[in-house]
């Protein structure tokens, strides 16, 4: 009678278990119905890729962390307390067969995974251009306290919080920061995030592949603006973009080095902006400001095309 009772404890405890696994995968197929979760919804060639690695390299770790989690619980469930039948050997003595498996197993998933993510890594590496058929653009990103300035150099124009690119084009970022603590760019759906540093200039390449306005933010806790230092990169057909360019350079808003100035100013939450450029150099004379506090010139990473 009480063995029976056992076993129906044990028995209700495992249906439980169950029962609340099942609840737990509703909820958050629930949670998620709908959302626009940016790891899963890749909108770039870069993102793409990335997203593509994910998905094999947990499928890999998958093939021996089931495995290897569903033999723990059944030796847990196998020798437990109240099952008299298992036989208990502890000074049972494996095989070298046994002990090879145990090591070659795991070691055979690990260099798979590595055949996998070196190449990945390099080929997906932030400074290298991605190849196309259309001629990439330059757009010059300086992270302030607390807002993202965007400057187009050959389009001669510049925005706050706001960056508009056209699609199926590369994009060559040059992340650079201005008295403002290290600050990470980062759009979650065109590709990973990069630092911008003070007299640094760290190149990062991004397409995106559908029209579509896409959050970005920094990823790098820099302040107390930090929470709110948010941007909007809209992908747009080149038309468009180019429509874009041709308003925006017949604004009245000036950027001059009066307006810089006033950018420098520390803020919080700002609302999008845009410029007519009318700071010859900007960039570079911002670049200059930190050269004296180091023995070379502001670090510059060049890349091969």
């Amino acid at each position: 009678m009480k063995k029976s009772k056992q076993k129906n404890s044990e028995g209700t405890s495992a249906a439980f278990v169950l029962f609340g696994l099942i609840c737990l995968g509703l909820l958050v197929a629930v949670l998620l119905s709908g959302k626009d979760i940016a790891l899963f919804n890749p909108k770039g060639v870069i993102a793409q890729e990335q997203y593509s690695l994910m998905l094999y390299s947990m499928a890999i770790m998958l093939l021996i962390a089931v495995p290897a989690v569903a033999l723990l619980y059944y030796f847990g469930w196998k020798y437990r307390e109240t099952n008299t039948k298992s036989m208990y050997s502890p000074n049972m003595r494996q095989g070298k067969l046994f002990e090879f498996g145990l090591w070659a197993i795991p070691s055979f998933f690990m260099i798979v995974l590595a055949f996998i993510m070196i190449p990945a890594t390099h080929r997906l590496e932030p400074q290298k251009a991605i190849a196309s058929d259309n001629e990439e653009i330059t757009i010059q990103v300086i992270a302030l306290r607390w807002k993202w300035l965007f400057v187009y150099p050959e389009q001669n124009i510049a925005s706050v919080n706001f960056v508009q690119i056209p699609v199926d084009t590369p994009v060559r970022f040059e992340l650079t920061a201005d008295e403002t603590p290290k600050s990470s760019f980062w759009v979650p759906h065109l590709g990973g995030q990069l630092y911008a540093m003070t007299g640094h200039v760290n190149p990062l390449y991004l397409m995106a592949e559908d029209v579509g306005d896409y959050p970005g933010s920094s990823a790098e806790i820099n302040g107390a603006g930090y929470a709110g230092m948010k941007f909007t990169a809209r992908a747009t057909t080149e038309a468009d973009f180019n429509k874009w360019v041709r308003d925006t350079q017949k604004s009245s808003n000036l950027l001059d080095p009066a307006e810089y100035e006033n950018l420098l100013i520390p803020s919080e939450r700002n609302s999008f902006a845009t410029y007519s450029l009318d700071y010859p150099d900007l960039y570079a004379k911002m670049l200059m400001k930190y050269a004296g506090s180091h023995s070379h010139q502001p670090q510059i990473y060049h890349t091969e095309h």
